[in-house]
């Protein structure tokens, strides 16, 4: 039986320290349930594919030194190796590495894993204890079942695009975030914990399930709420709530912003806010309902009151009121905003070869076990030999994986200086 890496456990930090996953994922959506169970400690060793490596290798630009940023930013913390399961020697390797983890995930095609020999139902009957996750883009039952997913999909048959857009009457709009793609790997690592928590009670592995089709659905709470209550579907109201008003973005002298006057006692203060009382008696406006059935009339009334003066008078005077409100920021001025700082959701990690990378930090605070960015994404097989090692293969072993072809290892050089193309 093949010993953990000490090493590697120790430089671990993190509720989730100690536990083994085995990543078969590539793009988004897997990754990014891969990403925040590293964050959180776990030893994640990455299976890229060979010739070519997970597709964000090749989603470019942009480019930090020779490495593609996409690919940088959701395989932080990971340990990356090479193999090509068709052939016998990388199936041999990947039925060791499972033999040792606590979590396998995956998110090929339909019926590939089985095709391979490393299905759900296989794998269970030799290694029970094992957490088996499978993300796809319909879900393993049901009539699209076979059919491959992606995120434009997902958020158009899941009603995400006909009610996004300035304009009830306008085209179609995506939200700009691959949202099914980032909202499945979330879904799938809660579910991941989930039954390591029952694993833990009883000693069992199982099955966790889900799809961007489901993880675009459940974007949906209000939009649903309205279309059962009253089998009409929502349209799109550009930045406005579906049940609340005033809860949108309005333009300012010189800039956005956003404010959400909806409940009575914020209703009233934004008012103050804004030098108009008079509209408290409105009869337009009394009530969230009121003010629901007349948003148009609402948007105009405010809008006209917003654009007299600047976007740091409103913030302003809206904070001292204690109105909640802020800025529309792009993504750099997001990124640099102080809050962003001091939460440490913008990082640098040592990258093996081209130094440090800027990338997101962990969006989940623990008092007693932190989790921590420890390192950068790995480079195409940086470790391979290392990973093989681990789990038993000697130098003998590993050259002739090497000349079969079922792994792929690199030594990472260090490059000075490298800038982002």
């Amino acid at each position: 039986m093949p010993t953990r890496n000490n090493n590697t456990r120790a430089r671990a930090t993190g509720p989730l320290a100690g536990l083994k996953v085995v990543d078969l994922t590539h793009v988004m959506a897997g990754p990014t349930c891969t990403l925040m169970l590293a964050d959180m400690g776990a030893d994640v060793i990455k299976i890229e594919k060979s010739p070519n490596g997970d597709d964000t290798r090749h989603s470019i630009p942009p480019k930090i030194g020779d490495e593609a940023a996409s690919f940088l930013m959701m395989n932080r913390n990971k340990r990356g190796i090479v193999l090509d399961l068709k052939t016998a020697g990388g199936k041999a390797v990947l039925r060791r590495l499972i033999a040792d983890a606590d979590v396998l995930v995956e998110n090929f095609a339909p019926g590939a894993m089985e095709r391979l020999g490393f299905g759900y139902a296989e794998l269970h009957k030799d290694f029970p204890a094992l957490i088996y996750c499978s993300l796809s883009g319909f879900g393993r039952t049901g009539p699209y079942k076979d059919r491959r997913g992606f995120d434009l999909v997902a958020q158009a048959m899941s009603g995400i695009m006909s009610f996004t857009g300035e304009r009830p009457d306008g085209p179609p709009v995506k939200c700009g975030p691959p949202l099914s793609d980032i909202t499945a790997g979330l879904l799938a690592s809660m579910g991941i914990l989930a039954a390591y928590t029952h694993r833990l009670k009883t000693g069992e592995g199982q099955w966790v399930e889900t799809s961007l089709y489901e993880a675009a659905l459940v974007q949906t709470y209000w939009q649903s709420t309205i279309a059962l209550a009253t089998n009409v579907a929502p349209r799109a109201m550009g930045s406005a709530h579906p049940l609340n008003a005033p809860y949108q973005a309005f333009e300012a002298s010189d800039g956005w912003l956003v404010v959400g006057g909806a409940n009575r006692k914020h209703w009233l203060l934004m008012l103050e806010a804004l030098g108009a009382p008079e509209l408290a008696s409105d009869p337009r406006f009394v009530n969230g309902s009121d003010r629901m059935a007349h948003l148009a009339e609402l948007e105009a009334v405010l809008s006209r009151h917003f654009r007299t003066r600047t976007r740091a008078h409103w913030l302003a005077a809206l904070e001292e009121k204690g109105v909640p409100c802020g800025p529309v920021h792009d993504m750099l001025q997001a990124l640099e905003d102080p809050q962003t700082l001091a939460r440490e959701m913008v990082v640098e990690v040592e990258h093996s070869t081209i130094g440090p990378v800027k990338t997101i930090g962990l969006p989940v605070k623990f008092s007693a076990t932190p989790g921590k960015v420890r390192s950068g994404a790995p480079v195409y097989g940086e470790h391979t030999r290392e990973v093989l090692r681990e789990y038993g293969f000697d130098e003998k072993q590993i050259e002739a994986l090497e000349r079969e072809g079922a792994v792929v290892a690199a030594a990472p050089s260090r490059k000075a200086g490298q800038q982002v193309a």
